[in-house]
């Protein structure tokens, strides 16, 4: 396993990086078979609360708020929604990661004279809401609606959504703050190229790049992010064509090509955190209990006990910044394509190369333990 982190900055198209130097996560949008069904499973699950409803000819949407993150949850109606093509192919997943950008006109002329693919032009919303749309092509079928806001504005909905009067979270809520990362798999031979987009369309930098063997198989992983503010992150994965198929080209296979294989969200507390959740019912990968016993070799712990982490399977690693804990749910996708992430950083800024080994590790254990079972 080699890594390189903090890596100087992908080259990319002369000038991109100045109309695109404020992107945050606006909001992201899965779309759903199911619109209820998968409300319920959210709000009771994950304790988000429903903060908007939208919807149109052919399509159903409900908008979700938990801290500063914005779900939106899109059903199609008729078949002429994209989301209909979406679902059939891909399952319930990740269409829309929407870009919040100071000047959508620029950011979007940016995009495509960089090679992103033009989605749909700038156009205005008069009214409450996003005051510029516009959308450009990312990885597989998965989009990037721009959204240009008011100076200062919190945590909005996207454009024809109506909010809900006094929607706030539930008591007792996940403390879930923000989207971390984004975990992305996409084709063998695609993961140099996938860079290169966001480096030249989205002014994105390069900053880890990682190999990760376990037994036969092997993946090659680079983290690209969003320039200067770094408020937008993307892991992205490829399986190693020269090594054994794994799980990597599993998700390939179910997910029918390239696709979002999890989001992780912040919190300032992972176990509590985790303890609220797996009382709502989420479950969570499981982690060796050999990790925990080896644990004090590696490192340190300033925060949590290690009681508590093996309580919780919640992995920890360091880097130069300081120290991480992370925990994957297991995927209750009936495709086992997506999951979840709960991570909290106190100054760490990296991805902890034990821990994506240890993910790795446990994917497997669950992935061959469910076709055990078949």
């Amino acid at each position: 396993m080699t890594h390189s982190p903090e890596r100087p900055p992908a080259r990319g198209r002369p000038g991109a990086a100045a109309d695109l130097t404020d992107l945050g996560v606006d909001y992201v949008e899965l779309y759903v078979e199911d619109l209820d069904s998968a409300v319920s499973a959210w709000t009771g699950g994950y304790g988000f609360a429903v903060a908007g409803t939208g919807g149109g000819a052919g399509h159903r949407g409900v908008a979700l708020r938990q801290g500063r993150t914005t779900l939106v949850l899109t059903s199609a109606s008729s078949g002429r929604h994209p989301a209909s093509a979406y679902v059939s192919a891909h399952g319930d997943g990740v269409a829309d990661i929407a870009l919040r950008t100071a000047d959508v006109p620029a950011a979007f002329a940016a995009a495509v004279a960089g090679g992103a693919r033009p989605v749909r032009r700038p156009v205005p919303h008069p009214g409450a809401g996003p005051r510029v749309t516009a959308a450009v092509g990312g990885f597989g079928d998965v989009v990037h609606t721009l959204v240009e806001r008011a100076p200062g504005e919190g945590p909005g909905l996207p454009a024809g959504f109506v909010p809900v009067p006094g929607a706030a979270e539930p008591s007792g809520g996940a403390g879930l703050l923000d989207v971390d990362h984004v975990a992305v798999c996409v084709e063998a031979g695609d993961l140099d190229a996938t860079v290169r987009l966001y480096a030249d369309a989205l002014g994105f930098r390069e900053i880890y790049q990682e190999r990760i063997t376990v037994g036969a198989q092997a993946m090659e992983s680079k983290v690209v992010q969003s320039a200067v503010t770094g408020a937008v992150t993307l892991t992205l994965i490829a399986p190693d064509p020269a090594a054994e198929p794994g799980q990597i080209d599993e998700f390939l296979k179910a997910h029918h090509g390239a696709g979002v294989q999890h989001l992780a969200f912040s919190s300032d507390d992972a176990v509590r955190s985790v303890r609220a959740l797996s009382a709502r019912g989420v479950t969570f990968l499981r982690t060796p209990g050999t990790y925990y016993d080896l644990l004090g070799e590696r490192i340190g712990l300033r925060t949590h006990t290690r009681e508590e982490l093996r309580a919780t399977n919640l992995l920890v690693d360091e880097d130069h910044g300081g120290q991480l804990f992370q925990v994957f749910t297991a995927s209750a996708h009936p495709r086992g394509t997506l999951f979840y992430e709960v991570i909290e950083r106190r100054g760490a800024r990296t991805f902890g190369s034990a821990n994506i080994k240890a993910l790795y590790e446990a994917v497997e254990l669950e992935r061959t333990g469910r076709r055990g079972g078949r």
